[in-house]
């Protein structure tokens, strides 16, 4: 359920004196194109679900889980009857551990875990989802400790899973635990400081790496290039400040990292679909 919801952005009620929320929901009714800070995992327990996400939309069969990270756009589209684990925790905690927060950025902004596609995680992940939801209902002391611990044992479990499945990360065997490392931190480094005037030599010469190598091995890792992946955290940061109506749009492509306000509306309009002011006209409205 949505409970505050001003024009696309939701404000989260978590439980009191806690950074969490979960509930089962068995609710017939769409929910229409929205953001929030926390982290929302669904697992529909009854029936399926439709979840419209980064351009794509997931079909979620009972026991599917869709991790969908924080800030994202996503709608939501309910069957004639279901019930499904909806859990919005608040990450910013886990993000501190420099590794993790590479990670989450590395799997953003959407991931689906089924049965199929990840069979050497999703049984461990569906029981720690399942556990965490006993602690939410059962409350005791050190609930919320406990439920993040969970919550971090599942971010371990994919983020070494996608590590370690990196079909096209073109190094040797005994290398490629090392060079995970490096590029991780790199990816942590990049999240950190996007807002700066981060250039491909710079990254290159912090790695060890030739340019081009570095370029290489950083696509084959990341799925993106340097530029594309530095634009994307760029853009995630400006949305935060786009919500802060007394900031120009001008004021946010520097605030953001950008050269001009021409190149930040650029930049912005590839990857989200709109123009920075359409994207605070939605906010608003």
């Amino acid at each position: 359920m949505i409970e505050n919801l001003q024009g696309i952005f939701e404000t989260v009620n978590f439980k009191e004196d806690t950074h969490l929320r979960l509930y089962i929901n068995d609710k017939v009714e769409d929910y229409p194109a929205h953001w929030h800070a926390p982290m929302e995992i669904i697992m529909p327990l009854e029936s399926y679900y439709i979840v419209e996400c980064a351009n794509h939309r997931f079909e979620l069969n009972e026991g599917d889980i869709l991790v969908i990270f924080p800030c994202n756009l996503h709608t939501i589209y309910a069957p004639p009857h279901g019930k499904r684990i909806i859990f919005q925790p608040d990450v910013a905690p886990l993000r501190q551990l420099t590794e993790v927060g590479a990670a989450l950025s590395l799997m953003a902004p959407v991931r689906l875990i089924t049965r199929s596609n990840a069979p050497d995680v999703y049984s461990d992940i569906r029981q720690l989802l399942l556990e965490i939801v006993d602690e939410y209902q059962y409350s005791s002391y050190l609930s919320e400790a406990v439920i993040y611990s969970k919550l971090l044992q599942i971010f371990v479990l994919m983020g070494r899973y996608h590590a370690t499945n990196l079909g096209d990360f073109d190094v040797a065997p005994d290398k490629r635990q090392e060079y995970t490392e490096k590029f991780l931190a790199i990816c942590d480094y990049i999240s950190a400081n996007c807002t700066e005037n981060l250039n491909l030599d710079e990254m290159a010469a912090l790695t060890g790496f030739s340019k081009f190598h570095f370029s290489r091995l950083f696509k084959q890792f990341s799925g993106q290039t340097f530029y594309q992946y530095l634009s994307h955290k760029r853009i995630e940061h400006a949305e935060l400040l786009l919500a802060k109506q007394e900031m120009t749009i001008t004021d946010v492509a520097n605030e953001s990292g950008f050269e001009s306000q021409s190149s930040f509306i650029r930049m912005f309009k590839l990857i989200k679909g709109m123009t920075p002011t359409q994207f605070r006209r939605m906010y608003i409205n």
